[in-house]
């Protein structure tokens, strides 16, 4: 057997210079003992040989290099064993490593994925707390237990973040401290070693709770994503259970509001008070610069329902939907279509204006996956109050807002969807993207093509409403 003595637990180089000079020296996987310090993975095993001394170069793929930089890091001792016999399989079979319902190749990505969503946890649910040094200059101190071994190659990310701090981060291995110039490792330490609160904790619960957003509240999914292993390092988890039990009072109220209205009066009322709920909103930092939450219009009973991607400059001075450019092309469509804008209910994926300045101007900025993903909440409570016949996503946000995922509108296209409730979807452009055409032909076929999507939407209502 041949004894391959590891410095550290993530000692990535002294695996990479081992497995490298013993497949060089075509050493079997079951010849082979890997140890780090003084603790032998293997415990039966009778290590008679000696490491072979091989510095050529050997060829291998970078995924498989990319492989073993997380899969070292794993806490089973098994992990240099394991990603030696597939580097000894890989230099007769180099596709191996793409091969998906190999065993060994499935077991190594399950273990490079566990370590990199421990090291996705430490950056999410880390928090540091105030203490001082001995010369009185603030130091922040940090406790957490990873499952593997990432303490160290986390280390880069907590310096680039927190370049300007002088921080410590304390685990049961080790600890790593940054004094705004160096890094320095340390001896592990106990829970006992970090400070329970500090000044600023009761700061960070008041921000938590302003910013906390029940939009699409799933706790199953929060705690998968959030274990409660992680809670009692993080102050505002003492939050989490009354802004649970307040969020859902208020939104299946609301909800319980609108399924039982017997008339559509009741409905509209809900929805009236849906749209107070909206002036509030905080669910995404687009309130901040934009004058107003721009809600729906229309009738609390329509068939027909309109998504467009969120208020324009004149629409978030004038708090109104589609009044602007865009909106103006929109009515001139729907009337010849012969669609009844008044019969109709007039929304936007999101809620508020996203602009950036350019001089006193204000232009339109597309709006992001996470700034739809929470104006979404808005959307299904809209739908689910008016359960119109038939809904019409004007452009790829609208799409993405009701369908939940990223859509193509050349494919959607022109055929029915249907939606999650049993409702009909149609996609269409939006009434902005034909005031971008150059071309005054392209501009008058594409617009053409809008006005019959919107007739063939209104026939569609027509039978299903």
């Amino acid at each position: 057997m041949v004894l391959v003595r590891l410095e550290a637990e993530d000692d990535l180089d002294g695996w990479r210079a081992a497995a490298r000079a013993l497949a060089l020296a075509e050493v079997p996987p079951d010849r082979v003992t890997w140890q780090v310090g003084d603790v032998a993975t293997d415990l039966l095993a009778d290590t008679d040989e000696v490491l072979p001394t091989i510095a050529a170069p050997i060829a291998i793929s970078r995924r498989f290099v990319e492989l073993a930089e997380s899969v070292v890091l794993h806490r089973d001792p098994q992990r240099f064993a394991l990603l030696y016999a597939m580097l000894v399989r890989l230099r007769g079979e180099a596709g191996l490593i793409e091969d998906e319902a190999d065993p060994l190749r499935r077991r190594l990505e399950d273990m490079a994925k566990a370590v990199r969503r421990d090291i996705h946890k430490m950056r999410a649910f880390l928090r540091f707390r105030e203490t001082a040094d001995e010369d009185g200059v603030p130091r922040f101190i940090a406790w957490f237990e990873p499952e593997h071994h990432i303490l160290r190659a986390n280390a880069g990310f907590f310096v680039r973040r927190f370049a300007t701090m002088r921080w410590s981060i304390l685990t049961p291995e080790g600890s790593i401290h940054w004094d705004g110039e160096a890094l320095l490792e340390g001896p592990p330490a106990s829970r006992g070693d970090a400070p329970e609160g500090d000044p600023i904790e009761a700061v960070w619960k008041a921000y938590y709770g302003s910013t906390f957003n029940p939009a699409r509240l799933k706790i199953d999914m929060m705690i998968k994503e959030m274990p409660k292993k992680y809670w009692k390092n993080m102050p505002e988890t003492a939050l989490v259970p009354g802004l649970i039990a307040a969020a859902q009072k208020r939104e299946s109220g609301m909800i319980a509001t609108a399924r039982a209205a017997p008339v559509r009066g009741n409905a509209a009322e809900v929805l009236a008070a849906l749209h107070e709920e909206a002036v509030h909103c905080r669910r995404c930092p687009l309130w901040q610069p934009a004058t107003q939450t721009v809600f729906g219009e229309g009738p609390a009973d329509a068939k027909l329902m309109f998504v467009g991607e969120q208020p324009g400059d004149q629409e978030d001075l004038a708090g109104r939907v589609f009044v602007g450019p865009a909106g103006q092309l929109f009515d001139r469509a729907l009337a010849e279509a012969g669609v009844d804008r008044a019969a109709a209910y007039v929304t936007n994926a999101v809620k508020h204006f996203k602009f950036e300045r350019r001089g006193k101007r204000r232009i339109h900025d597309r709006p992001n996956v996470g700034e739809i993903n929470a104006c979404r909440w808005w959307i299904d409570q809209e739908r689910e109050i008016l359960k119109p016949a038939v809904t019409v996503m004007l452009g790829a946000t609208a799409a993405q807002s009701v369908l939940g995922r990223a859509a193509t509108i050349s494919k959607l296209r022109g055929a029915p969807i249907v939606l999650e409730d049993g409702s009909e979807g149609w996609v269409t452009v939006h009434p902005s993207y034909l005031l971008r055409l150059p071309d005054e032909a392209r501009r008058a076929e594409e617009y053409a093509m809008f006005v019959a999507d919107l007739r063939r939407v209104w026939e569609r209502v027509g039978v299903l409403g």
